[in-house]
């Protein structure tokens, strides 16, 4: 009994000192985030009233990181929703030191993937902005390109995320690249690739359809999408009762019922889903992916009360906002990681097979053993040089009809 005794003291002490260190460090790291977040929210709050046109550079200031050989700047631009009214929307731009060799930079627009809702969360907001990009951006620096990274309208700025949004998520990423022409010395063309990941890779394929409705003035080459949620409908089928639900499903929750306003949500959420939705959109995404494993994990809660995709309503703005295959004049790079817990790699294995029968083209990269979070730094090297054959006006052996590692849902 002493040694038991013993024992239990001991791994209490531990408890109880290992609870205080996450306690101290989260307390350290919420200060430090707030001291960061209110120095930077002059640049974020946009003039008032807003006017202009969708695209124009309203603010540009140094982003406080090196990269090298490259200017890193913050930006603040208009863009436009979809009731007509303009919106501030925020991201980063990264424009090589060295002159331009031949005629304008090509522009690569990267597309981010799910980090929370509220506007501590914007990439461009980050003591580390560039953490999502050094397997990549390097590469392109020294090839003359230059990237612009849309943080979305809301994220950052005053409003609300439009999460998974088509319309919206391809209307920041073209205004981003007008505000890129608009800096004298990006010296930038109208010719630009999309690279996304995750969330971004949902942005990146849409733009792939929408650029030219919404920005015709631009020259769309390409997409590269690194775990992309593109099947929506078999995406949050598949993941409406794990922890990805508590992530994925408050972030849809927030955002979607601005533009579907009948869609029903307290039908289909638990109690506990109901209550901690909106602040749990809002939180970033390692405080929101913590407190979804605890309640799912430790506590055996479920943030959905039924499955979104039986429920007619909902199986019809997933469907809309499902990317629908590229016609064949649009090179697609789909990478995807065989290991992926998020993005469950059937669901893209369903969408390279259709696309393909539909007639798509597409180079797919499937990365045996990765997960979701270093998909796209993985492939960074592969993406950067399918990117180049691209701008080069080279057409890439297409992937279609070829093996398929993993087996698509019927």
């Amino acid at each position: 009994m002493g040694i038991l005794k013993s024992w239990a003291i001991g791994l209490l002490a531990l408890i109880t000192g290992v609870a205080l260190f996450l306690t101290v460090s989260a307390i350290s790291s919420h200060f430090d985030t707030e001291v960061t977040q209110k120095d930077l929210q002059p640049f974020y709050t946009p003039p008032s009233p807003l006017e202009g046109a969708p695209g124009d550079l309203l603010r540009v200031e140094s982003l406080g990181v090196d990269v090298d050989g490259a200017e890193s700047l913050r930006i603040l631009y208009l863009t436009e929703l979809d009731n007509g009214d303009l919106a501030a929307a925020s991201g980063m731009a990264f424009i090589p030191s060295a002159p331009a060799i031949s005629g304008p930079r090509p522009i690569v627009a990267w597309t981010h993937g799910t980090v929370g809702e509220g506007d501590a969360c914007a990439p461009s907001r980050q003591k580390d902005p560039t953490s999502q990009l050094t397997q990549f951006l390097p590469s392109m620096i020294q090839l003359g390109w230059a990237l612009v990274a849309t943080d979305y309208t809301g994220l950052g700025t005053p409003g609300i995320q439009a999460y998974l949004l088509k319309d919206q998520e391809v209307r920041d990423t073209v205004n981003s690249v007008r505000a890129l022409q608009q800096i004298p010395q990006a010296n930038v063309g109208s010719r630009y690739t999309v690279f996304g990941h995750s969330q971004g890779g949902h942005t990146a394929l849409w733009t792939g359809h929408l650029s030219e409705k919404f920005a015709p003035e631009l020259d769309l080459l390409g997409v590269a999408a690194a775990a992309p949620a593109g099947e929506l409908t078999q995406i949050l089928g598949k993941q409406w009762d794990t922890l990805i639900g508590w992530v994925i499903g408050a972030e849809v929750l927030r955002s979607w019922p601005l533009q579907y306003p009948n869609l029903p949500t307290t039908e289909i959420l638990t109690r506990s889903g109901q209550k901690n939705y909106d602040r749990l959109a809002q939180d970033c995404i390692k405080d929101a992916a913590l407190e979804a494993e605890i309640r799912a994990n430790a506590f055996n809660e479920q943030f959905f009360s039924s499955n979104p995709s039986d429920n007619p309503a909902w199986v019809a703005a997933l469907t809309e906002q499902t990317p629908p295959p590229f016609p064949a004049d649009m090179p697609l790079l789909l990478i995807q990681g065989t290991a992926d817990k998020v993005v469950l790699p059937q669901p893209n294995a369903y969408l390279q097979r259709t696309w393909c029968e539909a007639g798509a083209q597409i180079n797919a990269l499937w990365l045996g053993g990765v997960g979701h979070m270093p998909a796209a730094a993985i492939a960074g090297p592969t993406a950067v040089s399918w990117l180049q054959e691209i701008f080069d006006g080279n057409t890439p052996t297409s992937s279609c009809g070829g093996p398929i590692p993993v087996l698509p849902p019927l």
